[in-house]
C-alpha cells in the first residue's frame, strides 16, 4: 500500500516537472520570438530613417541594437536544431563579411559591365559592347600579352631564386639565420615605397655609377626587366621562407639512409628532397603565379607603364599590365563601365590559370 502512495507521488512529481519544463520551454520561445521580431522591426526602422535623412546616431544605435536583439533571440530559441542556430551565427559574421565586401560588390560588377555605367549611375545596357570594344582595343591585347609573359617568367625567376636561397639557408652555411632574415625584409617594404627607390636607382645611381650609360625605364624591354628584377628581389625571401619549412620537414632518416647508400648531394635533392616537397612547389608556384599577374604596386610606381612603343601603327605603354591598364582605364580616363568589364575579364582569366596550375601541380605531386 504505502509503496503504491509512494509510486503514486512519483508521478505528480514527475508530471508537476514536466508540466514546469513545458512551460518554461514555452516562455522562452516567447521571450526569444519577441526579441527577434522586436530586433528585425527595429533593423527596419533605421533602414526607413537612413531613407529619409534622419539623424545618423539614432539610426547606427537601432541598427546595432536590433542585430544584437536578433542574435539573442536566435541563440536563446528552444528547438531541436539549436546546435545548428549556434553554428549558423558564428558562422554569420564571416559570410556576411566575405558577401558583402567580395560576393555582392563582384555580382554588381558583372552587372555594371554591361551597362554604360559612369561611376554614380548609368542609363542604358549596352548588353556585351563593352566586351566587344574590349578585344578590340590595342593597348587592352598588348597589355594582356606582356602580363602573360612577365607572370611566367617572373614565376621561373622567383622560384629558383627562393629554392635557391632556401638550400643556402638549410645548409651547415655559419649565419643561415642572419641569411634567413635578410632574404625576408624586402618582402616587408610597401610595393609603392619599393617602387619609387628603385625608380631612383635605376635613374639615379645606375646612371651614376655607369657614365654616359641610360636608364633602363627608359627602353620598353630593359623596363620590364627592371620590373622583373625589383619583384624577384622583393618577393623571394617569403617564398624562400615556404620552402625552408618545406626542406626541413624532410625526415632525417631518410636523408641518413641516403647518405649510407652513398648519394651524392645533388642526387639526394633530385631524388628525395624534392619529390617529398612536391606540396610545397604546387603552393610557392600557385602563389607567385597570382602575385606576378596581379602585379600594380611596383608597376604603377617604378614605370607608371612607361615608355611607349608603337604597335599596329598606335601608341601604347610598354610596361603597362592587366591590374595597371584596368586602374587607368577606369580612374585615369574615367571609363567605369569599361574598367569594371576588364575587371571581370581579369578575374576569370587569373580563376582559370590558376585552377589549371594547381590542378597539373596536384598530378605532379601524385607522380613523385
Amino acid at each position: 500500500m504505502c509503496a503504491k502512495r509512494f509510486g503514486t507521488y512519483l508521478g505528480k512529481m514527475a508530471g508537476k516537472l514536466k508540466r514546469g519544463r513545458d512551460m518554461n520551454i514555452q516562455s522562452k520561445k516567447i521571450i526569444s520570438i519577441t526579441a527577434i521580431a522586436v530586433g528585425i522591426l527595429g533593423m527596419v526602422v533605421a533602414l526607413y530613417m537612413d531613407f529619409s535623412k534622419s539623424s545618423s546616431t539614432i539610426r547606427g544605435s537601432l541598427l546595432i541594437i536590433g542585430a544584437i536583439l536578433v542574435l539573442v533571440g536566435a541563440y536563446l530559441l528552444p528547438t531541436r536544431k539549436h546546435r545548428t542556430i549556434i553554428n549558423i551565427l558564428f558562422l554569420f559574421p564571416l559570410v556576411f563579411t566575405f558577401a558583402v565586401t567580395v560576393l555582392i560588390p563582384f555580382a554588381l560588377g558583372i552587372f555594371y559591365s554591361m551597362t554604360d555605367w559612369n561611376g554614380i549611375k548609368f542609363e542604358k545596357f549596352v548588353g556585351l559592347g563593352n566586351y566587344i570594344s574590349m578585344f578590340q582595343s590595342k593597348d587592352y591585347m598588348y597589355s594582356l600579352v606582356v602580363t602573360f609573359l612577365f607572370t611566367v617568367i617572373n614565376m621561373v625567376t622567383v622560384n629558383l631564386m627562393a629554392f635557391g636561397l632556401a638550400l643556402l639557408c638549410t645548409s651547415k652555411v655559419k649565419g643561415r639565420n642572419f641569411y634567413r632574415a635578410a632574404y625576408f625584409i624586402p618582402n616587408l617594404i610597401g610595393g609603392i615605397v619599393l617602387g619609387y627607390v628603385w625608380q631612383f636607382i635605376f635613374n639615379k645611381v645606375m646612371t651614376t655609377v655607369i657614365q654616359g650609360s641610360a636608364s633602363m625605364l627608359t627602353e620598353p624591354n630593359l623596363a620590364i626587366v627592371a620590373i622583373l628584377i625589383v619583384s624577384t628581389w622583393q618577393y623571394a625571401g617569403y617564398i624562400m621562407m615556404i620552402y625552408v619549412t618545406g626542406l626541413q620537414s624532410v625526415p632525417r632518416d631518410i636523408l641518413e639512409a641516403s647518405n649510407v647508400d652513398g648519394a651524392n648531394q645533388i642526387t639526394t635533392l633530385l631524388k628525395i628532397k624534392v619529390p617529398m616537397i612536391a606540396n610545397t612547389f604546387t603552393v610557392c608556384i600557385f602563389l607567385t603565379l597570382v602575385n606576378s599577374f596581379k602585379q600594380f604596386d611596383l608597376n604603377l610606381a617604378i614605370t607608371n607603364g612607361a615608355p611607349s612603343r608603337i604597335i599596329a601603327g598606335k601608341p601604347v605603354q610598354a610596361t603597362e599590365f592587366l591590374a595597371l591598364n584596368i586602374y587607368n582605364t577606369a580612374i585615369s580616363k574615367n571609363q567605369y563601365a569599361l574598367g569594371q568589364t576588364k575587371a571581370v575579364v581579369f578575374f576569370i582569366i587569373l580563376a582559370i590559370v590558376s585552377l589549371t596550375q594547381v590542378s597539373i601541380s596536384k598530378k605532379k605531386e601524385v607522380e613523385m
